[in-house]
């Protein structure tokens, strides 16, 4: 492993998480991913509100990454071996964070639709 790319890092994933649930969470985040981008462009602007009620929900998906990559690896907090495994956790807990803010924000927007002018 003397290089890292797009393609190893793929086949590190895979045999991690298997084909099938790797596939299945790219295709998820591509699909949140651009009905994110549809409300954005649809709205032209972002509401504060909905996005401190996606804030309040970063906790929740940090755990949630956190715990999904335990199960999926058969490993626990007990098993951390070094600080790459530290900042590894970090960094998941982060990017789950991010999907569960990026997720929430575009649930609710879907749900209440498009605002309306208010004059």
């Amino acid at each position: 492993m003397k290089e890292l790319t797009p393609g190893m890092m793929i086949a590190v994933f895979e045999e991690v998480f298997g084909p099938f649930v790797f596939w299945a969470m790219v295709l998820v985040a591509v699909a949140i991913t651009a009905a994110y981008l549809y409300v954005l462009i649809r709205d032209r602007s972002m509401s504060m509100r909905k996005f401190l009620l996606a804030q309040l929900s970063m906790p929740v998906g940090a755990v949630a990454a956190i715990w999904f990559v335990q199960v999926m690896t058969h490993s626990g907090i007990s098993d951390l071996g070094g600080p790459i495994d530290v900042i590894v956790y970090l960094a998941v807990g982060v990017v789950g964070a991010i999907g569960m803010a990026i997720l929430v924000y575009t649930l609710q927007s879907l749900i209440r639709g498009k605002p309306q002018p208010r004059w």
